[in-house]
């Protein structure tokens, strides 16, 4: 039996290519003749796909969640507008392009009145009325709107529209019509929304998918099962792993950017990769947030971070008082030699202690300060002595991280994350090409690349 896929059906024939009866014709032509038969209407947007294999289908689910997505990233603003007045009904900004709606549903308005009545294209826009959609360009922007009987659905996009984006703005337009017919018609009567702005926005969200875009977070509790299921593939593990990497020092992430590091990191089909992590989005392991519950977040941590530094200086004599260099230098414009040199040597005591309590941060501050100093008296002596000081501190700064990164990518390629072990080799490499001022001959640089290809190849 031969197997077809229908913008998304499954569809069996039912007979073999060999004992086809209508074999002259071609599969496609006769697919859709059994359409029309069976009182199906389409038109030349149609897909119809032979999958005659696992991988063929597996191919296929790729490129279309691909599509979907560069659908939703086309998509800058969505305005419903009342097709008779052009008041705005719904303003909804999907990216943060400045577009005033009013200035748009007016351009629109007129755009439209003047092509239908001379059959003519305005100056300065390309103007098409295609599957009875309207595309023309406002700014550096394409927009398609689509007619209904009481409102307009525009969209704002970056580029041209795919006939998937059009098919949705067709059945968005449909069913919502449907659903708020009443309230439509007491909209033209009288201007008054009548129905739950918010609840709209919703049905856009999940009808257009533009929770994609939306910043990303994941799930706080995830199932055994399900943790099974992601461990077992090589991606799905390196995208978990990932995210919890990047969550670990900002308060969420982006698919878009999630992507752009994975290509990086390994050369896969980025088709591929977004398949993987809308397996997990769809799982609900990888889940949008609002920027309202990001905010919320971010005022937390920094009320907890204020409450860490207040303990830290409590507790702690390795803090300086004096603020940031601008302070220190409003601190020495009236001081002598004997008193700077003095500060000197207080900033390098600091900078000593701090660097015994590991605070390489608060060791690099002071440093920094007792440096200002001697260049500003310059002190040949304290700046030789300081300079060699912040050297060696770098190196050891950046052997940490550099040890840290190698543990990491090992630990990795232990449990078989390939991809994740890829990645901390990585930043093991670019550490050791700096550390080319300090040791030209560190054979590890070398030995990384080669593992990286190697891991590469295996992935």
């Amino acid at each position: 039996m031969v197997f077809f896929r229908i913008n998304g059906l499954g569809y069996n024939c039912g007979y073999s290519k060999k004992k086809c009866p209508t074999n002259a014709l071609g599969c496609i032509a006769c697919i859709k003749n059994r359409l029309k038969e069976m009182g199906f209407e389409f038109n030349s947007s149609i897909d119809i796909f032979e999958v005659d294999s696992n991988e063929k289908q597996l191919k296929l689910e790729q490129e279309l969640i691909w599509q979907k997505f560069l659908d939703v990233i086309n998509i800058k603003h969505i305005i419903i507008m009342d097709k008779i007045s052009g008041l705005t009904v719904l303003n909804y900004p999907v990216s943060g392009v400045d577009i005033d709606p009013n200035l748009l549903s007016g351009f629109i308005q007129a755009n439209i009145a003047f092509s239908e009545s001379e059959k003519v294209s305005s100056k300065g826009s390309t103007f098409l009325f295609e599957y009875q959609f309207y595309e023309f360009q406002y700014k550096n922007f394409n927009i398609i709107l689509k007619d209904g009987d009481f409102i307009r659905v525009c969209l704002i996009l970056d580029h041209k529209p795919s006939n998937k984006m059009k098919n949705k703005t067709f059945q968005f337009l449909e069913s919502f019509e449907k659903k708020y017919h009443n309230d439509l018609i007491e909209f033209q009567n009288s201007g008054i929304i009548n129905f739950s702005i918010e609840r709209v926005v919703e049905n856009i969200i999940n009808h257009f998918d533009i929770s994609l875009v939306f910043p990303m977070i994941l799930a706080h509790s995830i199932p055994p099962h399900e943790l099974e299921k992601i461990n077992s593939n090589v991606i799905q593990k390196a995208i978990y792993n990932l995210a919890n990497e990047i969550l670990s020092s900002k308060p969420f992430f982006f698919i878009n950017h999630m992507l752009n590091r994975l290509k990086r990191i390994v050369k896969l089909e980025p088709n591929i990769v977004l398949y993987e992590i809308y397996q997990l989005f769809k799982g609900k392991i990888i889940i949008p947030t609002s920027i309202e519950a990001i905010a919320q977040k971010f005022e937390t941590n920094k009320e907890l971070n204020k409450e860490k530094i207040a303990k830290t200086k409590s507790i702690s004599p390795i803090l300086i008082t004096n603020g940031d260099l601008g302070n220190l230098e409003e601190q020495i414009k009236n001081i002598d030699e004997n008193i700077a040199k003095n500060m000197i040597k207080e900033l390098i005591k600091k900078a000593k202690s701090a660097e015994k309590d590991l605070a390489y941060q608060v060791t690099q501050k002071e440093y920094n300060k007792a440096l200002y100093i001697a260049k500003e008296f310059n002190f040949k002596e304290e700046l030789t002595k300081i300079s060699q000081k912040i050297f060696n501190l770098d190196y050891k700064s950046k052997q940490i991280e550099l040890d840290f990164n190698i543990e990491m990518a090992e630990n990795a390629e232990k449990n078989a994350d390939l991809i994740n072990c890829i990645n901390y080799y990585q930043k093991a490499v670019e550490i050791l090409e700096g550390f080319l001022v300090y040791n030209i001959f560190d054979t590890r640089l070398k030995k990384f690349k080669k593992k990286i290809m190697k891991l590469r190849e295996e992935i």
